[in-house]
């Protein structure tokens, strides 16, 4: 399948932005970042687009365009160790952007940023810019400025620089170690929580069942004495006018005669 004018847009610029970070650049440099934004748009909607390519293509174009946007914001990190250290979680791309490339250009850029931090680092350790002249580095290490660098020293400095990047890479396993074993101790103890909610409701509704039970017995009990009590009334009224009817008569035969 032809590759659409989307495609081919996307490929190029992204053959820009490459080449733009492979090249050494100023520190108020920004057209780099908005083409990197406009490759994120780019490739958003090429995943839509009806003649989008194979999803290995698509998820290659999303491999360099991340490397991209890390490989940005790592630079904007203060210190050389953030900056080396963000380096590594970068993924480049595995494929050549273009025919013309033997390697992908995205590895040559994480190498190059690797050595460039690699070798700040160094001159952080040293105490010197890495700017400043070779002179001056051998004059901060107390060294005559005829006499070259030995290689024992400079392997020494190599080996302070990778004891460095080792014990940030410590630092960063204990301080996920720890999360982890707070996230736990954090669900163990929302789980018993949850646990002891479930048995308070559980009991309640066991509570609110009984007394329900309770009422209804309760109900019927009283239901039963107000219609004894109803009962006995009526039948004391009864009794009452039967005894005021034979009263009556009695009295109204017994009057005359009095007469």
């Amino acid at each position: 399948m032809a590759a659409s004018r989307l495609e081919l847009n996307l490929v190029r610029l992204l053959s820009r932005c490459e080449a733009m970070a492979a090249e050494k650049r100023d520190p108020d440099e920004w057209r780099l970042e908005k083409y990197v934004g406009a490759l994120e748009d780019m490739l958003q909607a090429l995943k839509v687009h009806a003649s989008k390519p194979a999803s290995e293509v698509i998820n290659e174009y999303s491999w360099k365009v991340d490397f991209l946007k890390g490989m940005l914001q790592a630079e904007k990190l203060t210190t050389s160790s953030e900056k080396a250290l963000a380096n590594q979680f970068l993924a480049p791309g595995r494929v050549p952007t273009t025919a013309r490339e033997r390697v992908p250009a995205t590895k040559t850029v994480h190498l190059q940023s690797r050595a460039r931090y690699t070798s700040e680092m160094r001159s952080e350790l040293l105490g010197t810019d890495s700017a400043e002249p070779e002179m001056d580095v051998r004059k901060r290490t107390g060294m005559a400025g005829s006499q070259p660098v030995s290689e024992k020293q400079s392997a020494a400095e190599l080996d302070l620089v990778l004891q460095r990047h080792q014990n940030l890479q410590e630092k960063l396993a204990e301080e996920m170690l720890g999360l982890a074993r707070s996230l736990k101790t954090n669900t163990l103890a929302a789980q018993s929580v949850i646990k002891k909610d479930n048995q308070t409701l559980s009991h309640s509704l066991k509570m609110a069942d009984q007394n329900l039970e309770k009422l209804k017995t309760e109900s019927e009990r009283l239901e039963q004495h107000t219609q004894k009590s109803v009962n006995w009334l009526l039948w004391a009224m009864l009794i009452i006018v039967c005894f005021i009817f034979i009263s009556m008569i009695l009295f109204i035969r017994i009057m005359p005669k009095l007469k």
